[in-house]
């Protein structure tokens, strides 16, 4: 049908591949309208698994792809040495235009290197990642693509981020600040220091200074800038601090007859407040800043969160995010790519 948005979904991508994200894909199509995925992968173990569904629907199709590019192989190699990969078939589609967003729970770094050599990028590109807080959610930017980032690439993602934001979730001049050891301006390392006047004076950004990493799950600032090894850092703290919550606090409730009954009461409070740290909600981190639409997911996503990326993505293509970040970054000049 004219006018649907066309998502790439690597088929042999993360923990649970093919049965994740074929399932994924056959909830996304049940769920929602305007868009058909085609799977990425080796065609008789897709086919097999979209039979186990039940699916008779013609809004998924199958692009053949006959290699696995594996989490621990070196990405750059891969990419390069793996060519019928399904990372490198989806992205080849994104950049051929025969899809409109590429979706992957596969290597971070294969899809990462791969997204900025096949579909090219505008400048520096970033994983954005959106992580649940007291006051909602805020963007993560960079969580894990440029781990030696520079003072003028902070102040870029910035700018990607607060377009993001404010396109995607509606904020109106999201707020934006910089993760740091303390709110003091003496505070924070080089990097820190140097990108702080940057973003004071960067015009188009609504800057507020310092954030400390407790600070960062009560909310209150849209976008968090940082380089991608404390980026991932704070994310793989959040994630652990939130799993271990939940193992205690099921451990603690099934302790004793009395904790067993103060469960039973209180489940529906803490099913609501459990559901605040689901990353099936979200979807997956975009990789910003590049020519087309590239998210990536968890290696271990289930069916939900990968339903979720692809909606995401409609969502994504139908602002023209990217066409409004390619705006943003090459209206300045003297950026560097």
């Amino acid at each position: 049908m004219d006018g649907e948005i066309r998502i790439a979904l690597d088929a042999m991508g993360g923990d649970n591949m093919p049965s994740a994200p074929v399932r994924g894909a056959v909830k996304a199509v049940e769920s929602g309208e305007g868009f058909r995925v085609i799977l990425v992968g080796r065609e008789r173990e897709i086919r097999s698994e979209l039979d186990r569904t039940g699916y008779t629907g013609n809004r998924i199709d199958i692009r053949p792809a006959s290699e696995v590019i594996e989490m621990a192989e070196p990405p750059v190699a891969a990419i390069r040495s793996k060519t019928d990969s399904s990372i490198v078939v989806g992205l080849g589609l994104v950049r051929s235009g025969e899809a409109d967003a590429f979706v992957s729970a596969g290597s971070t770094g294969a899809v990462i290197a791969g997204a900025q050599v096949i579909v090219g990028r505008i400048r520096r590109s970033p994983l954005a990642v959106l992580i649940p807080t007291e006051s909602g959610v805020s963007l993560l930017i960079d969580c894990g693509a440029n781990v030696d980032a520079r003072p003028d690439q902070l102040v870029q993602f910035a700018r990607m981020g607060s377009v993001y934001m404010e396109n995607v979730l509606g904020i109106k001049e999201p707020s934006v600040g910089i993760v740091n050891i303390g709110a003091e301006d003496e505070k924070g390392n080089a990097l820190v220091k140097d990108t702080l006047p940057l973003l004071r004076n960067e015009k188009g950004i609504r800057f507020v200074g310092s954030v400390e990493a407790r600070d960062i799950p009560a909310g209150g600032t849209d976008v968090l800038v940082t380089e991608a090894f404390v980026g991932n850092v704070v994310l793989k703290m959040l994630e652990g601090t939130a799993s271990m919550f939940k193992r205690m606090l099921k451990k603690n409730l099934t302790a004793s007859l009395s904790g067993k009954i103060g469960g039973l009461l209180i489940k529906p409070s803490v099913r609501k407040m459990m559901s605040a740290f689901d990353a099936s909600r979200h979807g997956g981190a975009p990789i910003l800043g590049l020519k087309g639409l590239v998210v990536k997911t968890h290696g271990n996503s289930g069916p939900e969160e990968i339903a979720a990326a692809i909606r995401q993505c409609t969502v994504f293509y139908a602002q023209k995010v990217n066409e409004k970040i390619a705006e943003a970054i090459l209206a300045e000049s003297g950026d560097n790519p």
